[in-house]
């Protein structure tokens, strides 16, 4: 494995084991490390240090999740004004599909696809020539059914890999998510969804790193707060996870289930965010 899947691999032991409390030198050496380059590598990487993830994560419930972040969404885009938590919502522009790509299923666009490791997991990433239309984490260690869902979603497009490009794209999105950004760059996003979704979608980039709300809170910031269920719908069918971040979407019990790329990875997604104030 390389360095980005090892650390990825690790993140997902923390989580998993956090109520063991697991020493630095053992997590080390079960990823073939020696505990002071290991130490190293995650917090470069990571933004913190190992230690400081597994008490940030014993001393949280689900229900803290919740608790800690803003309960609506107007409070939640109003505390991060001042901070660094809008990266998201200052750094990402979004264009939506055409009325015509829409009805075509996307025939006549080429869509560019690849792989490539990063500390939070293989992301599958997809772009057209007007930006990135397409998210995912790569589950089970194969492209077969990242490319499907891809497929059903573009169905008419033309897929075309390139690793390269993935690579680069990649690069950039860590580099947004983990506030290590350039001021000049911006990561456009090529949006094919309803018009509800779209709306659902812009809403989620307004919520800051280190915040969480529930399905109602969004569902009230359109004006439409018996919506719950069509807002969990349009936040499940997301194309572009952590960009745009669903996973700080919770229920209002504060449980932390329903993420397409599993509920642990959503917990060290969001462990990582709560716990590291620079993002």
């Amino acid at each position: 494995m390389s360095h980005m899947q090892k650390l990825a691999a690790a993140i997902d032991y923390l989580v998993a084991h956090y109520h063991e409390q697991p020493e630095l030198d053992a997590v080390a050496k079960k990823f073939g490390y020696e505990p002071t380059y290991f130490q190293k590598i995650f917090q470069d990487h990571v933004g913190l240090s190992p230690k400081k993830f597994v008490q940030y994560m014993s001393l949280k419930t689900a229900k803290d999740f919740l608790l800690q972040g803003s309960t609506t969404l107007d409070a939640a885009y109003e505390a991060g004004l001042s901070g660094n938590g809008r990266l998201h919502d200052l750094f990402v522009t979004c264009e939506a599909a055409s009325p015509g790509e829409i009805k075509s299923k996307g025939q006549g666009l080429k869509v560019r696809y690849g792989a490539h490791a990063t500390p939070l997991g293989e992301l599958f990433v997809a772009q057209t020539e007007r930006g990135i239309c397409w998210l995912s984490f790569q589950m089970g260690g194969t492209q077969e059914k990242s490319l499907a869902r891809l497929h059903k979603h573009w169905q008419n497009a033309e897929l075309i890999e390139d690793k390269e490009a993935a690579e680069e794209i990649a690069g950039d999105i860590i580099s947004i998510w983990n506030g290590k950004v350039e001021k000049n760059k911006k990561a456009k996003l090529h949006l094919f969804g309803t018009n509800f979704q779209i709306q659902v979608w812009q809403a989620l980039l307004k919520i800051p790193s280190g915040s969480t709300v529930s399905y109602n809170a969004i569902a009230q910031s359109l004006g439409k707060p018996d919506a719950n269920r069509a807002v969990g719908t349009a936040v499940g069918a997301n194309p572009i996870s952590l960009l745009i971040p669903c996973h700080r979407v919770i229920q209002s019990t504060g449980i932390i289930e329903n993420y397409a790329w599993g509920s642990e990875r959503k917990k060290a997604i969001l462990g990582v965010e709560m716990a590291n104030p620079k993002l």
